[in-house]
């Protein structure tokens, strides 16, 4: 197969279950030529409910799949919906879709991931090939399934200075370095949105801390900090991932904080992880670092890791680095059949592709 470049849309699903995030990126898999459209379309309220209620559950279960199927299909619905909008928006040709929908359940001890989205279905009513399921084939070879962004930030690395740091705050929190030769390092080193999310969620009824407006007026708790940071997993070695809700039996330290303590104290706690790791974990420092995802847009929280690296040289919001143009980047690798996981970033055992194509029977 010639390797050539692609125009590829990309829908990708946040861990808040609250909006799709869509790129529209012309790629090979091996460099980024454009990026010609970012967007965010808001999921509806019902489908946020039905989607929060099968977290967890496995379709290798019975009753759970009945379950996930009937979700799976609305969600199947509003996707073809967003993806024919994002479609219809840009005048540029659709060569391939990559999806990456909302992850219900990952359970690397069982070598269990799934994701919700029907790919053959989207195929169908768009004509386009898809490309899903990234994550699959890494767990079930022994690897850990996240995070699988190394080689899109290596692509947008290649004319930067070496050695460069991402800090990628999107659902958890994590690092991308890559070294002065191209080399790769990626691991989750911190919580991030979700657990700030879940908190502004139960207790404001917002799906985020907007712009870090409740962390900015509160005063966090350094002693629950503290105690958090003893976590196991900031001990173990990358390559490392982590479960959005690893920390899920920890909220209940916040409980008896307020919303803008509470929010403050979460907001502390995600940096102190990045940056801990940062000063840890990397063979070399970095000349450059980037915040980037949504992580990026919180003020509150960038300015809490400048302030701790004490480092004037980063920069947030990089345009590029966002996760759903990662997924269009991922996408065409898969089609290609390049790899996507390296020991040094999920800890499989060899590098290797992954995703499944969707396309005519």
């Amino acid at each position: 197969m010639v390797i050539k470049p692609l125009n590829v849309l990309a829908l990708v699903c946040g861990a808040s279950f609250d909006v799709f995030k869509c790129a529209l990126v012309r790629t090979d898999g091996v460099d980024v030529y454009d990026i010609f459209d970012i967007k965010e379309y808001p999921l509806p309220a019902f489908l946020r409910v039905k989607t929060d209620l099968i977290r967890g559950k496995k379709t290798t279960n019975p009753d759970d799949k009945v379950l996930i199927d009937m979700v799976e299909n609305d969600m199947t619905d509003i996707m073809i919906e967003t993806l024919k909008n994002m479609k219809s928006s840009n005048q540029q040709a659709i060569d391939l879709i990559g999806l990456e929908g909302p992850t219900i359940t990952h359970d690397i001890s069982e070598k269990y991931t799934y994701q919700l989205g029907k790919g053959q279905r989207i195929f169908e009513a768009l004509n386009i090939k898809v490309v899903s399921h990234f994550h699959n084939a890494d767990v079930l070879n022994g690897g850990r399934g996240n995070p699988l962004s190394a080689t899109y930030f290596q692509a947008l690395a290649a004319k930067m200075k070496k050695p460069v740091l991402f800090i990628n705050i999107g659902a958890v929190s994590s690092l991308i370095y890559i070294g002065p030769l191209g080399e790769m390092l990626s691991f989750d080193c911190a919580a991030g949105n979700a657990m700030l999310g879940d908190f502004m969620k139960k207790h404001a009824g917002l799906s985020t801390d907007y712009n870090g407006k409740c962390a900015a007026c509160g005063k966090p708790d350094l002693k629950i900090v503290r105690n958090l940071m003893r976590h196991i997993f900031f001990e173990i070695l990358p390559p490392k991932a982590m479960a959005s809700d690893m920390f899920e039996e920890k909220i209940e330290h916040f409980e008896g904080l307020s919303l803008e303590d509470g929010a403050a104290t979460i907001t502390e706690f995600i940096a102190e992880g990045i940056v801990q790791s940062v000063n840890k974990m990397l063979p070399l420092k970095p000349v450059q670092t980037l915040i980037c995802g949504d992580g990026g847009k919180n003020p509150t929280l960038v300015r809490l890791i400048k302030q701790k690296l004490k480092e004037s040289n980063i920069d947030a919001e990089l345009y590029q680095a966002d996760d759903a143009a990662a997924v269009a980047f991922l996408a065409a690798r898969c089609y290609y059949h390049l790899p996507i996981t390296f020991p040094q970033t999920t800890g499989v055992l060899e590098p290797m592709t992954g995703g499944k194509l969707y396309q005519e029977k």
